[in-house]
């Protein structure tokens, strides 16, 4: 919540911000960081995000977007699963594939993050 309020401007701090995961599944995941922020802003600006998109990388303290791990299979597994758009850190879509019916868009920051959402 902090950097997307020092990074994009969006102030959630007087907001009452709950995460639930489906069966109470612990997340360790460092991948699903992009799709909370994701999710939270969507929520925030009521704007709501196509869900035919994914989005997947890890969010540094700067408001960077990081690599992640085993992107190619992430990003084939999603388009497997009828997914169409995939947003990825910029540093891992040189590892990428062409991907048949999944439009790849390379983020570096939330900022990117922001406009390629909404």
């Amino acid at each position: 919540m902090a950097v997307l309020d020092k990074i994009c401007g969006l102030h959630l701090s007087g907001s009452d911000i709950f995460i639930n995961v489906a069966g109470g599944v612990r997340v360790e995941e460092p991948a699903v960081d992009l799709g909370i922020v994701a999710a939270m802003t969507s929520s925030f600006l009521d704007k709501p995000i196509d869900g035919r998109t994914i989005v997947l990388g890890e969010v540094g303290l700067a408001g960077e977007v990081r690599a992640i791990s085993q992107m190619e299979v992430r990003v084939k597994e999603a388009a497997r699963l009828g997914f169409n758009r995939c947003l990825v850190p910029k540093t891992n879509a040189a590892q990428l594939a062409k991907i048949a019916k999944m439009e790849i868009c390379k983020i570096s920051s939330l900022k990117e993050l922001l406009e390629n959402l909404f």
